[in-house]
C-alpha cells in the first residue's frame, strides 16, 4: 500500500488530504502520478513538488517501495 498525502491547494482541489493507493511491484512514481492525475486533473495541474518518504524527488522513474509515503504539493511562497 502507498500512503499518499496532499497539501495546500492540491488537497483543496482533491477534497481530502490523504488517500491510499495499491502497491504493485516495480511501480514507479510516474505510474502513481499518471493514475492520480487521471482521477484529479484539476489538482495535478498544480503539483510542483513530490516527495517519497520525506525526500524531495525529481526523477519520476524512481521505484516506489511498498508502504511508501508520497506527498504532493503546489508551489508556495511566504514572507
Amino acid at each position: 500500500m502507498i500512503n499518499v498525502l496532499f497539501f495546500g491547494p492540491v488537497a483543496e482541489r482533491i477534497g481530502k488530504s490523504a488517500l491510499s493507493a495499491d502497491y504493485r511491484p516495480n511501480m514507479r512514481i510516474h505510474d502513481l502520478n499518471d493514475e492520480l492525475a487521471a482521477q484529479y486533473p484539476q489538482a495535478f495541474e498544480l503539483v510542483c513538488f513530490t516527495a517519497i518518504n520525506g525526500e524531495h524527488i525529481r526523477d519520476m522513474s524512481t521505484i516506489l517501495p511498498d508502504n511508501s509515503e508520497v506527498a504532493y504539493m503546489a508551489k508556495f511562497s511566504g514572507g
